[in-house]
């Protein structure tokens, strides 16, 4: 197995790789620099302690990378492009055609499928910006704008989530790993020295069991991804004998590696953007004068911080989202059809009909164990902050599964580039 350093000397030699490692480092210095750049009119003060006493405004920050913390021009982060996907992939299940342009099209049909996912990634900026600013202004954080610098602002913002979107596709297609995932692992990462900061002036003493809890906590979820993410059930194959002119060939035995958890980090991501959505609407009932629309809309918008609904829905969404995401990026019908077309088989499982049948049995049961376990290490940091009382405890529990699991794919895309370098 390589060293650390002779990796390094590889990435470094090899100029395709070392072009793709440092446009990534480029975007992502592009990206903070963004998130420095605040739009007109904020009252720091406000804002920090409207940030520090609302769970969902937290989570969305994840999915802007850390630009909502500092009202930035890129506020809006990912997420619509990340609900425009989700929308996109349900589709597919919904529409024939759609999937076929996904699936059966090749790189052209992939291409449009893309440009679809950013159309629709237009009109839920707009609604998702219109929704945060006015939010905003009602609390007092922007204070009173007219409606030429509220337009403004909204353009601003909605621009910036759509650049962001596009530094996510760069990174994915000329940078090594998921684009957009990097970008809210930066966001993390990115934060860490201001939570630090800030756990080491409020240190209690009295806290000392639950901060030994939550470090015990977090190094068993850490272990846990990384097994989950690397443990795969391997699929015997075997290759008929085939003569081709004067030799023959055939033979070969070979397996099919399955993962258990084929979705990686994406379920997680996918269940917190649907569950936001509840809470963007209640926040913005709650400007209403209307009784029953302030009341529901009060319920909404308090929906992950007091109620138990939310961790089941969460749970729920996490197991049902890996499934559906695994049934989308792995077809057993294909995989059957291109083993019979090389002259491979499955030894003693028939080809055709009974392999297709057999993969789908294998598939969803490891599926199983993947979906169970993401939702489980998804809705123990809540278990844990209902027990603490420690509110940072939830959102730290999906800020840390969402970083191991990036820097494990970083891991593996990079291995992947250096065994292309050594061929």
């Amino acid at each position: 197995m390589e060293s650390f350093s002779q990796k390094l000397k590889i990435i470094w030699s090899d100029k395709a790789l070392r072009n793709r490692i440092l446009i990534v480092l480029g975007l992502l210095v592009v990206f903070r620099l963004l998130a420095t750049i605040p739009i007109p009119g904020i009252d720091a003060g406000k804002l920090s302690s409207f940030l520090n006493n609302n769970q969902f405004f937290g989570i969305l920050n994840l999915f802007s990378g850390g630009g909502l913390s500092t009202l930035s021009i890129i506020m809006l982060g990912v997420g619509p492009y990340i609900t425009s996907s989700i929308i996109m992939q349900l589709l597919t299940v919904m529409v024939p055609t759609l999937k076929s342009l996904y699936t059966e099209e090749g790189e052209s049909g992939r291409r449009t499928f893309a440009q679809y996912t950013r159309m629709i990634a237009v009109p839920l900026a707009l609604l998702q910006g219109f929704g945060l600013l006015l939010l905003l202004q009602k609390e007092g954080i922007l204070g009173t704008l007219t409606p030429l610098s509220f337009a403004t602002n909204l353009i601003a913002v909605v621009a910036g989530s759509l650049f962001l979107m596009w530094i996510g596709e760069v990174m994915t297609e000329y940078g090594v790993s998921n684009g957009i995932s990097i970008i809210i692992f930066a966001g993390i990462v990115s934060a860490l020295p201001t939570h630090i900061s800030q756990a080491l002036f409020t240190f209690d003493i009295s806290q000392i069991p639950y901060f030994i809890l939550f470090v015990v906590l977090g190094a068993l979820l850490i272990i846990g991804v990384v097994v989950v993410t690397e443990a795969e059930r391997p699929i015997p194959v075997t290759y008929a004998r085939q003569t081709r002119g004067n030799g023959q060939t055939g033979n070969i035995e070979t397996y099919i590696p399955l993962r258990v958890n084929q979705a990686g980090v994406i379920p997680i991501i996918f269940a917190l953007s649907i569950l936001l959505v509840p809470q963007l609407i209640g926040n913005l009932m709650s400007l209403s004068h209307n009784a029953i629309l302030l009341k529901v809309g009060h319920t909404l918008a308090t929906f992950s911080q007091t109620s138990l609904l939310y961790g089941v829905l969460y749970f729920v969404f996490v197991f049902a989202f890996t499934y559906f995401y695994t049934a989308v990026t792995f077809d057993p019908h294909a995989m059957s059809e291109n083993l019979q077309k090389s002259g491979a088989f499955v030894p003693g499982i028939r080809p055709g009909q009974s392999t297709e049948d057999y993969l789908a049995k294998i598939v969803s049961r490891i599926t199983f164990v993947g979906a169970l376990f993401l939702g489980v290490i998804a809705v123990l940091p809540l278990i844990v902050r209902a027990v603490t009382g420690i509110t940072a405890i939830a959102l730290g529990g999906t800020a840390m599964l969402i970083v191991v699991s990036v820097v494990l794919d970083l891991i593996k895309q990079t291995d992947a580039q250096i065994s292309m370098h050594e061929y």
